[in-house]
């Protein structure tokens, strides 16, 4: 009796645990800033679970969360530019993928999108636009380089329902044979510079000391005529006592 009664309890216990288990893999929970891919047998549905607690086919049903929040990557590229400069260039990429594009994402490229789509787009992106300019130009225009080659990249990408949130330009960096011409002609600028303000502070001080003369000639020849002013008076007032 009392093994019927254990075999019984042991039963009723198994009973519970698989009917926690069957209940447990019935339903999903999609976190915060994911979608959930729902794989059924193999196949991938179009549309995505959003945030949230969901019921789904125990042990026929699989979900893949997709990570939907903004995410960041560093890229190191190599490229030339438009006058043959060798362009080493480092790029900062904020992305993100949308709800409705992660099944297809999932189903046609996979989870490592972003070294599968996002890293070739990025290299591509900036050969493309640095080859436009000049080693100097993207210097001066570093910019809109960036804006250039950020825009590029965002074509490239959203038909996959990849978006580009933000592009930065890290570093740009030339040969050292560029580094030095770029050195020795701001060198020469500053010089020329220095020059230039030499020969205007020359030519000012040589316009003062000019006026200087001037007014110093113009003082002696005022001196002079009073002098000679006062000579004729006299000789007037002799001339009166005389006559």
């Amino acid at each position: 009796m009392k093994n019927k009664k254990a075999r019984a309890g042991i039963i009723a216990g198994v009973v519970v645990v698989a009917l926690l288990a069957l209940g447990f893999s019935a339903t999903t929970i999609v976190p915060a800033g994911h979608s959930g891919v729902v794989v059924t047998m193999g196949r991938v549905q179009k549309t995505a679970l959003d945030e949230g607690l969901h019921f789904k086919l125990p042990f026929v049903q699989q979900i893949i969360l997709m990570n939907n929040k903004i995410q960041k990557t560093e890229v190191a590229s190599n490229s030339v530019s438009k006058d043959l400069q060798t362009v080493s260039s480092s790029v900062a990429i904020n992305f993100h993928i949308t709800k409705d594009a992660a099944s297809d994402i999932y189903q046609n490229i996979g989870e490592q999108y972003a070294d599968t789509v996002l890293q070739p787009a990025i290299q591509e992106s900036v050969k493309a636009v640095t080859a436009q300019y000049t080693a100097e130009e993207m210097i001066t225009k570093r910019s809109a380089v960036g804006d250039e080659i950020g825009q590029a990249l965002s074509d490239k990408v959203s038909e996959y329902g990849i978006l580009i949130d933000k592009f930065n330009i890290i570093n740009f960096d030339f040969s050292e044979e560029f580094n030095a011409a770029i050195e020795q002609k701001q060198v020469a600028e500053q010089n020329k510079l220095r020059a230039e303000t030499e020969k205007e502070q020359q030519i000012i001080e040589a316009e003062a000391a000019a006026k200087q003369k001037v007014i110093a000639a113009e003082a002696e020849a005022e001196a002079t005529l009073k002098k000679a002013s006062a000579c004729l008076y006299k000789i007037c007032r002799r001339l009166t006592v005389y006559i």
